[in-house]
């Protein structure tokens, strides 16, 4: 406390007290040499002695004026803008004391004798004031000498005088900045201020006309990203290029990494915004190798979270799966937005722990907005306790399995992770009134051709008998494909292939995914959980919430689909990875083509047959239109599956859960006929409620290629009825 009054009362730290001796010599000599210049020979009688009465009056005043401007706190060398007009405004002070003090105190004063016509002497004396030339000098010539000893100083410490006219010297290493803009600059700064970085910028790229041949702090910006790479990277040689631009795009980041790698040169990149508010230490030191994501040549996606987020504040906020890759990232953007409670939910422990100790200790975040349950979501007595205990308002659901190969093992722990767990929780949210609940689906539900896949659409269907029971739960589902990072993703396989030295394996050449990174898909999820359909076209939201927009389908869950671009080429995906490693896919890491595994598609659709692709208020953000399931068709449905979960049929439930994931079209939402033109049909699934669901036959042969003989049939139906009056066809470019 002492020290912070002592501090307010003098803001001069011991440390400035050589900037501040040599900042009162300059004064003085100005004042000095103000006199000096304005007149002649020097100035004689009176104004020589005003000059030397009044000097250390200037200087002791002067150095008050200066210490109280809060001008040292900070040294010459780092000295800015707002510096230099603080310092302008001290001098202006300065001046005006300077002379008000000589005009007050009458330091020097000029007496003349007067003779009146009666022959009387008088004596008159007469203040000596400065003259206005003195004062004008005395301004410039301050202003001149503390402003450019500021400048010096920065100047020697960047080593700019010889910057512009000396090459590379031995020892450092060439850089070329791609980017003359403000992130161009800071980095250029920060090179010449660094010397132990051993950097020497050797040129700027920027693809602004404009810019073309000027000097940036004394570096030529000598062509563009375009036409003149080539030559340049050729005739300068750097030993490393600097992309400081950092929302470039991805088509400017890939051919960058070409040419350079083509030619064996590092390049290395400056981080978003985002990216530097998480760490700290200077700019270079933050520049990070070039990754996979940055060469996709998709725009990323960037959303005001305060704005899009801004329904979460003060809500109680259930992230299930929060230990996981999307869980996790969610639970982190979630935090900035200021809800009343996270709670996170998860089955592994370690994933758990290691969220909430992150949210705690880097994000720092208060305990008593954390609630960490560990709890699985199958459990539907654990469910409820877990909601009654905190009563959550939001929920999204991001627990589930999602390794396709794995699921495809054991698809009875697929199903009931993935479907029934999902169920379990969308009635426990509605039965305790949670007011939005948001699954994390994926394109693999799209048509699906794997359990993994089946079971997400199941889980999706879930949603659509829960809107239809609990109306005052508005229930959404998110569809995105791949995600770059995450623990399912192909990008670790290739760099776990990569590091051993190949081969990298790609099951078909014309394979194609679509990719997102985690915060981009996260920042639509969460987008995602505020859009209201007002179905029929009228509006249901309540007052205060985001706007709502109309859908002519019946009421039901709605499916947002993010808009991913255009998908990638798996193949080109790993050439990429092998370029960004350093290596030739030609030539140091071979890729191998070990052909399809079981219902692995080579493309993934975004929208079901059935589905009609609407644009939506948010960006980036669709919805798929479609006749929602009757309660009753998708309660015999789980009925079905349960059935085989208890039994652990693990052929049947995989061959019942990919007939069943098809028959969205089949069933209306009033559960009863379905017309197809003109004539009618019966319901697609002829069972009964209760246990007796389903009329399972024994015969049932080994194998994962086992189906029941009613299976077959229930498909042909199912396949029969799967049409509409009028398709709802849609692009994947819609």
């Amino acid at each position: 406390m002492r020290r912070r009054l002592r501090a307010a009362v003098l803001p001069l730290h011991r440390r400035s007290l050589p900037q501040l001796a040599v900042d009162g010599a300059l004064v003085a000599l100005a004042y000095y040499l103000a006199f000096q210049l304005r007149f002649d020979n020097g100035p004689t009688g009176h104004y020589a002695e005003l000059r030397t009465r009044t000097i250390w009056w200037v200087l002791a005043g002067s150095l008050l004026v200066l210490v109280f401007s809060r001008v040292y706190q900070r040294r010459w060398r780092y000295s800015g803008q707002r510096d230099y007009e603080a310092l302008a405004r001290a001098i202006v002070v300065i001046v005006l004391l300077t002379v008000v003090g000589i005009e007050a105190l009458r330091p020097v004063q000029r007496y003349s004798v007067q003779h009146s016509v009666h022959g009387t002497r008088s004596v008159a004396t007469a203040t000596v004031g400065l003259p206005n030339g003195v004062i004008v000098l005395f301004a410039l010539l301050c202003l001149l000498f503390l402003l450019g000893v500021r400048v010096l100083a920065r100047t020697i410490y960047e080593r700019r005088p010889l910057a512009a006219f000396r090459g590379v010297r031995e020892g450092e290493r060439g850089v070329l900045i791609v980017g003359a803009g403000d992130g161009g600059r800071l980095v250029l700064r920060e090179i010449a201020r660094n010397r132990g970085l051993g950097l020497s910028p050797v040129g700027f790229l920027d693809d602004d006309p404009s810019k073309r041949g000027l000097r940036i702090d004394g570096v030529r910006v000598r062509g563009d990203t375009r036409a003149d790479l080539p030559r340049i990277l050729d005739e300068s040689e750097p030993d490393e290029v600097l992309i400081a631009i950092p929302s470039a795009p991805g088509s400017t980041r890939a051919r960058v990494v070409r040419e350079c790698r083509a030619r064996g040169i590092a390049v290395r990149t400056l981080p978003t915004v985002f990216e530097l508010l998480q760490d700290h230490g200077m700019i270079t030191r933050q520049m990070r190798e070039v990754r996979v994501e940055d060469v996709l040549g998709r725009e990323p996606v960037h959303m005001e979270l305060d704005r899009v987020g801004s329904y979460l504040a003060e809500e109680t906020v259930l992230v299930t799966g929060a230990g996981g890759s999307i869980g996790a990232e969610l639970c982190r953007q979630i935090a900035r937005v200021g809800p009343r409670k996270i709670v996170l939910l998860d089955h592994a422990e370690d994933n758990l722990f290691q969220i909430q100790r992150e949210l705690l200790d880097e994000r720092h975040i208060q305990p008593s907005v954390l609630a960490a349950v560990l709890a699985d979501c199958k459990e539907e007595e654990r469910m409820r306790e877990v909601f009654s205990e905190h009563r959550p308002t939001v929920v999204f659901h991001a627990a589930a399995y999602k390794h396709v190969g794995l699921m495809e093992a054991n698809p009875v722990e697929a199903v009931r992770n993935n479907a029934i767990a999902t169920r379990v929780v969308a009635h426990v949210a509605g039965q305790l009134e949670a007011r939005r609940f948001v699954l994390v689906s994926t394109d693999k539900a799209v048509a699906p051709a794997t359990v993994m896949g089946a079971s997400k659409a199941l889980a999706e269907f879930a949603l659509d008998a829960a809107a239809a029971r609990w109306v005052g739960t508005r229930y959404n589902a998110v569809r995105f494909g791949n995600v770059l990072g995450s623990s399912g993703s192909v990008v670790p396989i290739f760099e776990r292939q990569i590091a051993r030295g190949g081969p990298v394996t790609v099951t078909d050449e014309r394979m194609t995914r679509y990719f997102m990174t985690i915060p981009e898909a996260v920042q639509l999820i969460i987008r995602s959980g505020s859009l209201i359909c007002a179905q029929g076209g009228t509006d249901s939201s309540p007052a205060g919430s985001p706007p709502a927009f109309s859908s002519n389908a019946a009421p039901g869950a709605e499916v947002f689909v993010l808009d991913m671009g255009e998908p990638v080429r798996i193949v080109e995906l790993a050439r990429a990875m092998i370029d960004l490693s350093g290596l030739d896919p030609d030539r140091d890491i071979d890729i191998e083509i070990v052909g399809r595994r079981a219902g692995e598609k080579l493309s993934e659709e975004l929208f079901n047959d059935y589905e009609r692709a609407r644009p939506t208020p948010a960006e980036k953000i669709m919805l798929a239109e479609r006749l929602p399931l009757g309660a009753e068709a998708v309660e015999s449905m789980f009925a079905e599956i349960g059935l085989l979960v208890l039994e652990g049929d693990a052929a049947g439930l995989a061959a019942k859960v990919s007939a069943l994931s098809a028959t969205h079209g089949a069933v209306p939402a009033d559960g009863g006929a379905v017309t197809d033109g003109a004539d009618a049909t019966t319901r697609a699934d002829d069972v009964t409620d209760g246990a007796d669901a389903t009329t399972r036959t024994d015969d049932v042969t080994d194998g994962a290629d086992a189906i029941r003989a009613n299976d077959v049939t229930d498909d042909e139906r199912f396949s029969a009825r799967h049409r509409t009056p009028e398709p709802l066809v849609h692009s994947q470019d819609s």
